[in-house]
């Protein structure tokens, strides 16, 4: 055997070049683990990709043998120059080393004088002649290397220069095939049964392994090289390996050594902050990316990651400040826009967010996000000829053969349809239509479900019609006086149902369109007490409860086309009997859902209660024991181990709540499912689900019509005689409805923010006003659905709304069906800017 002693100057270049395609993996993974719980972040790989390329196989760039394996370095010694062999093919090669011959030599002739290459010997003529291969390797020359490295292996078998080089080199070639890729393994296995304490060896065989999917072989052989040499690099490379496997808290460990053996290294500080990111920690992801800044001030992924992580916090100023940074650096960053346009659209600044996707199309333009998200905002803001255009683009990227869709084409041709449906409707009365039983039963059913556009027999909607004109954009002043109050008033109610929790970004569109639904109803309900009928899906009869469900129903639907508002028990009988399920991730692995966090001592209470109760029932001898690792339980985490009281429940359980009756005492019905299950790691999946069958549909439908029939009773005497008593009874028969409706969760979308303007509507029609906002960290939803009883719903609800006697000056406000009473107007009103309204006495948020 024959390798001489190492050289101090190792070569450690070597393994760092394969970590650049590693890098863009490792983002794009993370991209797409975000895209669960933060779907705007479904682009990351298209941009590191672009920014990262290099060379197909990845392996360390031209002069990287160059530099010594240490701890620290990440920079070259000596800088080869690419040359176009790849592109040229041998003919150009064969030019190329007859060109720079003398070069090569005497580059060559450096670096063996100052054995700066892997595994020098102490033969003089042997350095200069492995030198020349590792040259030949820095300038492109790959198959060139391969035979120098051959022939001297064939005078020398164990050579382990040449072995390692001849490995570098088939690695260079390109990963992409195959035989390359086994050739360089088998090459740098020979080295390490030769010489089995290099780190560096171990190292540019993870490089090799990852890329090809066998993360556990890589993540071993970096776990071997720190042990051989521990270093903020190999912390480094094993972090983004622990990333893609989703393992963000070992990631993070990993993250936080390499920092502690290099605290200067911004990119390490930003993926510090992503491992942060992945699992909802907003707030510490948000300290690493600033404190990656300070460290590298022009750093465009951490000012960009830091705009994200304000996004999801629902800090839309210090967002848009983060992503314009990020632009200021460099304008035509393609995923900055894109992310900064989607965030400007779901804070409902639609034609902000159309500039940014334009921009975005301009630089990149078969980019499929920007491309759907252009089109979306033409659609939402009545410009179907546009809208339409674009989404046709999105449909004509077909995915290759074994290549997974993307989110933007499996939903692009139900907004299409969608899109044609509403511009055949623009001026048809609203009154004079129901979208629910217009759209295609299997329509619905697999939109709802994000199902493939895969229907039997789909007819499709008609194309759009030439006489029907797109919206016009129409200003503020051109309404009336008293509409412009209608609208500022709108902002202002609607503006009270924003939550104050992470995850929920202030959407002023959204506002809006239920602060005009909240009116509605108001207005609805006042005539309803008066024995005036409704107009309502063609007919004119006396409004039911779900005609004032109906009314915020259509609002929320235009206000955002993206999102499928349906009525689920409204879908085909088949879809409906196999039940509905509406699906909550509270904890996935190590991902925490931030909007739910509040509630999750509320649910683990319960469960500890609802596990004692089935131990007393089926394990009373073993109840003792149970309730006393219960008292150590203090985080749903800590219940796993509790499963291994009951073989049945090992792998995991679940609980079910209950909603009493008030129509029938006594009875209960089924509230959501929590469940929890565990794998050998420790890892689980804490969700709560409301399955949506029609026999639960029915039940719930009973007990909303007697509420419903009651509170229409008690409003006609209410408007009659408004005592307090009777007031004050009308409040909790409306808190009560809509607790029985928040836990039936009939919508597939929308159902928290519809059923909040129904209440606050029909208060207002009862003659209160709600004057407080829901407090920080607080869901209506899930008050509901977490409430022993509509009695406990009402008296939470209470707490905090801050009841007050209305202003009689909502009496003069024009009708909001009347003066907005197609979609045409309701479009048009969500589209104009009401920035007049924030010199009036309205606080809009």
């Amino acid at each position: 055997m024959r390798s001489g002693k190492m050289a101090p100057a190792g070569g450690a270049g070597a393994v760092r070049g394969l970590w650049v395609p590693l890098v863009v993996l490792v983002l794009a993974r993370a991209a797409l683990a975000l895209t669960e719980q933060y779907p705007t972040l479904s682009l990351l790989k298209q941009e590191l990709h672009r920014q990262h390329q290099g060379p197909a196989g990845g392996c360390a760039s031209a002069g990287e043998w160059a530099e010594p394996y240490s701890a620290e370095s990440d920079s070259s010694f000596l800088h080869f120059h690419e040359s176009d062999c790849d592109i040229g093919g041998s003919s150009s090669c064969e030019s190329v080393l007859s060109l720079n011959t003398e070069k090569i030599l005497s580059q060559a002739k450096l670096l063996a004088e100052q054995k700066r290459f892997p595994f020098a010997t102490d033969n003089d003529n042997t350095n200069e002649e492995l030198a020349i291969a590792y040259v030949l390797i820095g300038n492109g020359l790959y198959d060139e290397a391969i035979r120098h490295f051959s022939t001297m292996l064939q005078e020398e078998p164990e050579l382990v220069s040449a072995i390692y080089g001849r490995g570098i080199a088939y690695g260079k070639k390109g990963l992409h095939d195959m035989k390359n890729a086994e050739l360089a393994l088998f090459e740098l296995s020979r080295v390490i049964s030769l010489e089995p304490d290099h780190p560096e060896v171990f190292e540019q065989r993870a490089e090799i392994l990852s890329p090809l999917g066998r993360i556990s072989e890589a993540l071993s052989d970096l776990t071997k090289a720190i042990e051989l040499q521990p270093s903020a690099r190999l912390y480094r490379h094993r972090g983004t390996l622990y990333f893609i496997s989703e393992d963000y808290a070992t990631a993070h460990e990993d993250f936080q050594h390499s920092l502690e053996l290099n605290k200067n290294q911004p990119i390490a500080m930003l993926y510090k902050g992503l491992t942060f990111f992945h699992r909802g920690l907003l707030k510490e992801a948000i300290e690493s990316f600033k404190e990656a800044l300070k460290q590298k001030a022009d750093f465009i992924d951490a000012y960009k990651s830091l705009g994200q992580a304000y996004r999801e916090l629902g800090n839309f100023d210090a967002a848009t400040e983060s992503f314009q940074k990020a632009l200021l650096l460099n304008q035509n960053h393609v995923q900055t826009l894109q992310l900064k346009g989607m965030m400007l659209y779901h804070h409902g600044s639609l034609d902000e967010a159309l500039k940014n996707f334009k921009r975005c199309l301009q630089l990149e333009p078969y980019n499929e996000v920007c491309q759907y998200m252009k089109g979306l905002s033409h659609v939402a803001m009545g410009q179907f000829y546009e809208g339409i255009k674009a989404q046709t683009k999105v449909m004509l990227n077909d995915p290759l053969p074994g290549q997974k869709a993307t989110p933007e084409y499996l939903k692009v041709k139900y907004l299409r349809e969608y899109s044609r449906y509403l511009h055949a409707h623009l001026d048809t009365p609203l009154t004079e239509y129901n979208i629910d039983m217009d759209l295609p039963g299997n329509f619905k059913d697999h939109w709802a479900k994000n199902l493939p556009f895969l229907i039997e027999n789909y007819e499709e909607q008609p194309g759009l019609q030439p006489h029907i004109k797109d919206v016009l954009f129409q200003n503020f002043e051109s309404y009336k006086p008293d509409v412009q109050e209608l609208i500022c008033v709108a902002d202002h109610l609607g503006s009270m149902m924003q939550y104050e929790t992470p995850g929920f970004l202030p959407n002023k569109r959204i506002h809006r369109a239920m602060g005009l639904a909240t009116l509605e109803v108001m207005q609805a309900v006042q005539r309803t007490w008066a024995n005036s009928k409704v107009r309502m899906n063609g007919k004119t009869r006396l409004m039911q409860w779900r005609d004032m469900f109906d009314i915020a129903v259509k609002w929320r639907r235009i206000a955002d086309p993206d999102q499928p508002v349906l009525w689920l028990d409204q879908m085909p009988a088949r879809s409906l009997s196999r039940g509905f399920n509406n699906h909550i991730n509270l904890i996935r692995g190590q991902v925490i859902n931030m909007r739910y966090l509040e509630y999750f001592e509320k649910i683990l209470h319960f469960i500890k209660d609802r596990i004692l109760v089935y131990h007393g029932a089926n394990n009373p001898k073993g109840l003792l024991e149970v309730r006393e690792a219960l008292e150590k339980v203090h985080k749903v985490e800590d219940l796993l181990p509790i499963m291994k009281f009951n073989s049945k429940t090992r792998d995991g359980f679940t609980v079910n709540t209950k909603v009493p009756s008030l129509k029938d005492q006594g009875k209960e019905y089924d509230g959501f499912t929590i469940t929890i299950t565990g794998d050998k790691v420790g890892n689980i999946l804490f969700s709560v689900e409301t399955q949506t069958t029609e026999e639960r549909t029915q039940l719930y439908h009973a007990e909303i019509d007697a509420l419903y029939k009651d509170l229409t009773a008690k409003g006609k005497i209410l408007i009659l005689s408004a005592e307090l008593g009777e007031v004050d009874a009308v409040c909790n028969l409306i808190l009560s409805l809509v607790y029985y409706f928040y836990n039936l969760m009939p919508l597939s979308r929308g159902s928290s923010v519809i059923a909040y303007s129904v209440i606050m509507g029909a208060l207002m029609a009862s003659g209160k006003e709600v004057s407080g906002k829901i407090p920080k960290g607080k869901l209506v939803d899930f008050e509901a659905m977490t409430a022993p009883g509509s009695e406990a719903f009402s008296k939470i609800a209470r707490s905090w709304m801050n009841l007050k006697s209305i202003s009689p000056s909502y009496k003069s406000l024009p009708s909001v069906s009347e003066t907005f009473p197609t979609l045409r107007t309701m479009i048009e009103v969500l589209n104009t800017d009401s920035s007049h309204c924030l010199k009036k006495t309205i606080v809009v948020v």
